[in-house]
This record gives structure tokens, C-alpha cells and sequence, in this order.
């Protein structure tokens, strides 16, 4: 069944409802995985398994959860094991399966009670992990690495990173990218944070 990119309620939940499937394979953009993943949330059919095989060897959802491209995503698609991931919000009722990203953020940054950002940075990237969300301050646009490097607290400026369950972002507008979308206006404040439900991504043989 081919739906259009980034397809909204009107595209998906009528296929939940009539066909009510036990998987659903998304072949498109980790911002066409997001927005399925967004309507099983918001029809509470999390039990539903997510395959993914994407359009792109750059995608960030491959990259985090060791998903293969091409031929061999379309054999696990079909034939994979669905396994709890953990489910990554953010606090305008969006989600995160892969790489967010503030360029240009002046401000700060706390991964739980880890000061991760204060002053100012190129990027800030963030992504979703087996952990909940990563996070890392800094140059360059390489995702994070799971290690925590905190900034001090009394320190008048700082880079870090951090992994954990929640990640707060304040200070000048800024407009933040999840899943290669932009938000459509600038915010002054941002949380992604780890759902209290996984989802389920297959990934496994």
C-alpha cells in the first residue's frame, strides 16, 4: 500500500482500523517511520511491529538500532524479530526515532540533572538509544556516544555530553529538527524525553 511521505491520520488509521495488522513495514524517510510511529501512539496501537527499510544509507534509525539497507532490510522486514525500543517524545506531542538536532543554540542544555550545555554551541544533537536519549554539545555533526562528560555546575561556560531519560533545552529562539523536519516556528525551550511505553522496532533475527 503506498502512502504519502510523513502520512498523517487520514493515510494511516484507516488501515489500522480495516486491517487491523500485527506489523507494519515502512519503506521511506526515518520522518516517514516517525509519523507512523506518531499515529500508533496517539491510537494507542503500540503493539503493533514497526520493519523499517530506508530510502537512505544516512539514516540515523539504521545507524542507532544496526539496521541493514537495500535487500537485506527487506529480508528482515519480512522475516525479523519485533523487540522493545524505547519510545522518545518531545513536549509539542512529536516523537523521535532517530537524530534531532539545534544549531546554533545559545542557552542550556541538562540531560536529567547532567549539565550538558552552557553558553553557547554549533549543534546540539540528540538521539534516541537503548538507554532513552543521548545527547552531545559541540561541533561536528556525529551522533552521541552514550558517554557522559558533564559540565561542572559553576562553570561560566561548557560542552558535554549525556545519556539518560529526559533532555531539557532552554535559551535563545531556536529551531529544533527531529527526524530531518524542522519545527515550524522557533521555540525558546525543548524536551525529549523517554515514554513511559516502548515501541516495537524489528531488528533482530
Amino acid at each position: 500500500m503506498t502512502m504519502p511521505a510523513r502520512p498523517g491520520r487520514t493515510d494511516v488509521d484507516p488501515v489500522l482500523a480495516e486491517h487491523d495488522p500485527r506489523r507494519l513495514v515502512v519503506i521511506g524517510t526515518d520522518a516517514d517511520l516517525a509519523a507512523v510511529l506518531l499515529r500508533l501512539l496517539r491510537s494507542e496501537r503500540l503493539d503493533v511491529e514497526l520493519a523499517y527499510v530506508a530510502s537512505s544509507r544516512r539514516s540515523a534509525v539504521a545507524a542507532v538500532w544496526g539496521l541493514p539497507t537495500g535487500r537485506r532490510a527487506m529480508e528482515l522486514a519480512r522475516s525479523g524479530v519485533a523487540c522493545p525500543v524505547p519510545l522518545v517524545r518531545d513536549d509539542t506531542g512529536g516523537v523521535l526515532v532517530g537524530r534531532g538536532e539545534i544549531r546554533g543554540l545559545r542557552g542550556e542544555c541538562y540531560c536529567d540533572d547532567v549539565l550538558v550545555l552552557r553558553g553557547a554551541a554549533p549543534r546540539l544533537v540528540v538521539s534516541a538509544c537503548p538507554e532513552g536519549v543521548a545527547v552531545r554539545a559541540g561541533r561536528g555533526s556525529r551522533r552521541p556516544d552514550g558517554v557522559t562528560r558533564p559540565v561542572p555546575p559553576t562553570a561560566r561556560s561548557g560542552r558535554g555530553s549525556a545519556v539518560g531519560r529526559a533532555v531539557q533545552v532552554g535559551g535563545a529562539a531556536f529551531t529544533p529538527v527531529a527526524d530531518g523536519t524542522a519545527h515550524p516556528r522557533p521555540l525558546q525551550r525543548r524536551t525529549w524525553y523517554r515514554h513511559t511505553s516502548d515501541w516495537l522496532l524489528v531488528h533482530a533475527r
